[in-house]
């Protein structure tokens, strides 16, 4: 946690930053800065190191943060919260710009979320229980930290190597995370010579595999349950794997965008048209080419933490870091400019 502080701390500071500029026709020069939202509060479960990741990226956006963790980490959080109280009042910032509340019930959830003109923002990072939660109450801006039911598609014209290597990090790295894959995807071409020893090296892993017809029947010495509709739809977040083959990328990409939940998405490819197919045709915030999904993360994006990774499409998509917190003024400048 302290490594990552490290990292945000010596950013650039987004506020202030100019993002484009004109000068008008009549002379009035326009500028487009960054600035900070104002008082953001994050909402999250069970994981404490977000109270430290969530006040510095916060802090260092000019923002203030209100922190609500969950009561399965109520002690972390408030001895995390009171040492970054600690060192932001040291630094000479309002005591206020850094508060914990401690975790409540859905009421309490409720009251928060109905803040308009003291809060400005709301990010939750929790299951889809949490998400649902604030959907029904909620009157502040809600950006949400998002689940990810992502795939793996592996073309005809894939390196095979490359693929078994791809899927078995994306499932296996880190299983219970939102950007590890729940999906593989395999064209039909190469569903007899590339998943007998891919299933089987998941099945060894511990893996608990899902398969259509066409999976099952090209590797009948692996234990694969039939898969149901459900199972395409299920972000699993543990060894647990649902696995299809289809019959070309067209068809790869419209099982992505009826299933995924726009998190990340990976093809693995030696073909330059599979792959702008796929990056053009498939709805998500991140989009691979020959690369594991599990690289969808604020510090690997260097942007030093996230507080989450969102699938909405405006303001904020994929990890929201430090430019993510902020919004846009416009700074314009004349000399007696009127108009008629």
């Amino acid at each position: 946690m302290a490594a990552g502080v490290r990292k945000i701390a010596v950013l650039p500071d987004p506020v202030g930053e100019v993002i484009d500029g004109s000068t008008l026709a009549n002379g009035l020069q326009l500028r487009r800065v960054r600035v900070p939202l104002g008082v953001i509060a994050v909402v999250y479960e069970a994981r404490p190191n977000v109270t430290i990741d969530a006040a510095a990226l916060c802090l260092k956006s000019g923002n203030a943060v209100v922190l609500r963790g969950s009561s399965s980490a109520t002690h972390s959080n408030a001895v995390l919260a009171g040492v970054a109280s600690d060192a932001a009042t040291g630094a000479g910032l309002p005591p206020a710009a850094i508060s914990l509340l401690a975790g409540g019930d859905r009421d309490e959830l409720a009251e928060l979320a109905t803040q308009s003109g003291v809060i400005d923002l709301i990010i939750p990072r929790g299951g889809e229980g949490l998400k649902a939660a604030l959907k029904g109450v909620a009157t502040v801006p809600v950006i949400y930290a998002a689940s990810g039911n992502n795939h793996i598609y592996v073309d005809d014209s894939a390196d095979l190597e490359a693929a078994l290597a791809i899927a078995l990090n994306a499932k296996l790295q880190r299983p219970g995370t939102c950007n590890a894959a729940e999906n593989l995807l395999v064209h039909r071409d190469l569903a007899d010579t590339f998943l007998p020893g891919a299933l089987r090296a998941l099945h060894v892993a511990g893996v608990t595999l899902h398969g259509d017809e066409r999976v099952r029947a090209a590797a009948p010495g692996v234990p694969i349950d039939a898969a149901t509709d459900e199972d395409w739809d299920t972000e699993y977040l543990a060894l647990e794997l649902a696995v299809g083959v289809v019959d070309s990328v067209t068809d790869a990409i419209a099982h992505v965008n009826a299933h995924g939940s726009g998190h990340s998405e990976a093809i693995v490819t030696r073909s330059t048209q599979a792959a702008r197919a796929f990056q053009l045709g498939v709805d998500a915030a991140c989009v691979y080419v020959n690369a594991s999904t599990r690289f969808t993360d604020g510090g690997e994006f260097g942007l030093g933490a996230e507080i989450g990774n969102s699938t909405q499409k405006l303001h904020a998509r994929g990890p929201i870091g430090l430019r993510e917190l902020c919004t846009f003024k416009y700074l314009v400048e004349g000399d007696g400019q009127i108009r008629s």
